[in-house]
């Protein structure tokens, strides 16, 4: 029943999470069709800035919440719950509170953290917003360790929404892109304000409460800082490559409009097609986190061992589902979605990296979960040198695609050292070695079956539905190959429908 339970909860969370995630699809299709690729470059630039002062007030905070809640539970210690959730926000409040005050007093002399200094405007818009998602990521953190992962989720679900509305709304009318890039900019402080303030609402309604933070300070930081200097890299490099990137675009003989027309064709349009699988595996690493956690402070070795497993072998179905209709398809959905062919071709091109790039994701998610943040950190910081250096060396002979070259290598470092060492801690069976491989072998017949029937269906339908209806046919065939190969059964899933 746990199990199943585990299961529901997951399809709950992902189905969410795809619908929030095909929201902010249609978003990016509207805002790449109303300011254009050079104002999405404008606002993927401020917006990526803005990412790494978010990730260092918040960071590794939130899960370190959910897990010291978890650690609290197993110990039967309801005030250190309470304690975990205030130890949160002061820490994240006094990591946030200070950047605004110092970009209120001197803003302008911080024109340097970007490409283009009309970032910086719109950059000022969306620090409004800092606290806003700061609080709100600790109030989820307290959803996620007492496994209400169902509120988090239609919270998110509704932030997207009114991110949405609001961006459609005030892009009307808009002068240029300039001003298109910061009236989407004020879309996103209205959806954090809404977001804040039901979670908040929910928080206090559902019981929660507040007490001294005292004993929890030190296990807060000991156990956050790890995970948020990963996630603060993670976003200091994204900041880092949206200079540096265009530079060395401009450097290889760009103009400085084509150079942000690039970048916003890689990071706007084509990165977030690549990410869809972050929707599935970011859901089953949410709701395996507290459960590892739980097992792991409990000492149920043997069933940690289970979940991880699970964790991982779904990690791989799911990216080996979306290569070979990625690889198909990504042409098509280059020119449907955005009416731009070259975000198009680097689907199609960079839809490898899925692979790799999930096995980071459920692996760092593991590991952090088990207590072993130190290693990821490392791990990450090797993948993230050695992405920089793609960016810095590459561009002047594949152009823009050294940036999704540079995330290849280092999704493939970083999985790698995470899979050796969990393995060391925790050995896998070879079962899991041998599915994956059936998974990834099965790629080639469904992408060649893929290429004839897309061909085929063009010659008689439009673009829309040639690639829904191959899209819907290659799904059909990869499950006939799964069940012949022992890969998927439908029965778990009929009887868990059946329950009631």
């Amino acid at each position: 029943m746990k199990k199943n339970n585990i299961y529901r909860t997951a399809a709950l969370v992902t189905g969410l999470s795809v619908a929030e995630r095909a929201l902010g699809f249609l978003y990016r299709i509207v805002l790449s069709r109303l300011i254009g690729s050079e104002g999405l470059g404008l606002y993927q630039v401020a917006l990526s800035v803005f990412s790494v002062f978010i990730t260092l007030g918040t960071g590794g905070i939130p899960i370190t919440v959910s897990r010291l809640i978890s650690k609290s539970k197993a110990a039967g210690n309801p005030k250190g719950e309470r304690s975990a959730v205030t130890a949160g926000l002061f820490a994240s409040l006094l990591l946030t509170l200070p950047v605004c005050i110092v970009f209120l007093l001197f803003g302008k002399k911080f024109t340097f953290l970007f490409s283009d200094d009309r970032c910086l405007d719109i950059f000022s818009i969306l620090l409004v917003g800092l606290i806003f998602s700061s609080v709100y990521a600790v109030i989820r953190g307290s959803f996620w360790g007492n496994k209400q992962f169902l509120l988090p989720s239609v919270l998110e679900l509704v932030e997207e929404s009114v991110m949405v509305i609001a961006g459609v709304l005030l892009l009307r009318g808009i002068s240029d892109v300039f001003d298109g890039a910061k009236r989407a900019a004020f879309a996103v402080i209205i959806s954090y304000f809404i977001s804040f303030s039901a979670s908040s609402v929910c928080f206090f309604a559902r019981g929660g409460r507040l007490a001294s933070p005292k004993k929890q300070l030190k296990p807060l930081f000991a156990s956050a800082m790890p995970i948020t200097a990963v996630r603060a890299g993670g976003s200091l490099v994204g900041s880092a490559v949206a200079v540096l990137l265009p530079a060395m675009l401009i450097r290889a003989g760009a103009t400085q409009t084509e150079a942000l027309q690039m970048f916003g064709v890689v990071s706007g349009m084509a990165i977030p097609i690549l990410s869809i699988p972050s929707t599935v595996i970011g859901s089953i690493s949410l709701v395996l986190v507290p459960e590892l956690s739980e097992d792991f402070y409990r000492k149920r070795y043997k069933q940690l061992g289970k979940n991880i497993e699970k964790g991982i072998s779904v990690t791989v179905l799911v990216a080996c589902l979306l290569i070979p209709l990625f690889f198909v398809l990504g042409d098509d959905i280059g020119r449907v979605l955005y009416s731009d062919a070259d975000a198009g071709e680097m689907i199609r091109r960079c839809c490898f990296m899925l692979l790799p790039m999930s096995l980071t994701m459920i692996s760092t998610g593991i590991l952090n979960s088990i207590n072993f943040e130190r290693q990821t950190l490392v791990y990450y910081f090797i993948g993230a040198a050695l992405m920089l250096g793609a960016v810095l060396i590459l561009p002047q002979y594949i152009g823009v695609y050294a940036y999704p070259v540079g995330l290849s290598l280092s999704y493939v470092v970083c999985s790698t050292l995470n899979l050796v060492f969990l393995c060391r801690k925790c050995p896998l069976p070879l079962s899991l070695l041998k599915r994956s491989l059936i998974l990834c072998a099965l790629m080639l017949p469904v992408s060649l079956i893929g290429q004839f029937v897309s061909a085929a269906l063009k010659k008689y339908l439009g673009a829309v539905a040639a690639l829904s209806l191959t899209a819907v046919i290659m799904l059909i065939i990869t499950f006939v190959f799964y069940f012949f190969c022992h890969i998927f059964s439908p029965k778990p899933f009929k009887k868990l429908l059946s329950e009631k």
